[in-house]
């Protein structure tokens, strides 16, 4: 039976480009995202999956897992990013944070919780996006605090998780090439997303015996504190 690899949030950017390394290296490949347009084929799927709900998540797993058999990897990306301070009027109106701190810190948390179980019976992989921008202090950056979050949330799961074979790693990117980067930063150096990506796949490559716990990873020239 073939290994099964789950992508959320895979429309776009690091999704899209792990999903297309995932399937080059053979794997059958789900791209989930709320956007996705339902299509089943024998080694592709595109579903969809709204991550800031448990019952989507819940739901995505069971349909996988029931007509491909396993859930080998499952690489818990989706998110998004708005600008906030907490001090001025700058960046999106706190009414609109909400969404931003549910999907990018619920939405792992529930991709995990659903996944668990597929990934111990098959002695699989759980891999989380977080970033560089959970690494340090970032001034008025709610969405630096989300990813801190993560950091934190993979933590918790390893050690909760650590007897029951199933692996998790959490990849820390800097500055990506993706629709999401902020005006000041147009001209900093940048991943691209297939960087991002093989560094996925490096981590679930390797022997069951090696747990590959965190990843980071900046493009050349970035400094340390962006």
């Amino acid at each position: 039976m073939e290994n099964v690899f789950v992508v959320t949030g895979a429309s776009r950017g690091i999704g899209a480009a792990t999903a297309s390394l995932a399937a080059q290296a053979g794997y059958r490949v789900v791209r989930a995202s709320r956007s996705a347009e339902e299509s089943v084929g024998d080694r592709g799927w595109d579903a969809r999956c709204d991550v800031s709900s448990w019952d989507s998540v819940q739901d995505l797993m069971s349909r996988v897992e029931s007509r491909w058999g396993r859930i080998d990897v499952v690489f818990a990306n989706a998110g998004v990013s708005v600008d906030t301070s907490f001090v001025s009027s700058a960046g999106a109106e706190p009414s609109e944070w909400t969404d931003m701190v549910v999907t990018n810190v619920c939405g792992p948390a529930f991709t995990a919780r659903a996944a668990m179980p597929a990934l111990m019976r098959s002695g699989g992989h759980l891999v989380l996006t977080g970033s560089a921008a959970g690494r340090g202090v970032r001034p008025g950056n709610l969405y630096s605090a989300t990813k801190w979050a993560i950091t934190g949330l993979a933590q918790a799961i390893r050690a909760e998780a650590v007897d029951t074979g199933v692996r998790v790693t959490v990849v820390q990117p800097g500055l990506v090439d993706t629709d999401a980067i902020p005006p000041s930063r147009v001209d900093d150096p940048k991943l691209r997303p297939d960087d991002v990506g093989r560094a996925v796949l490096y981590a679930v490559s390797q022997p069951s015996t090696v747990d590959v716990n965190e990843i980071l990873l900046r493009p050349t020239g970035q400094a340390a504190h962006r």
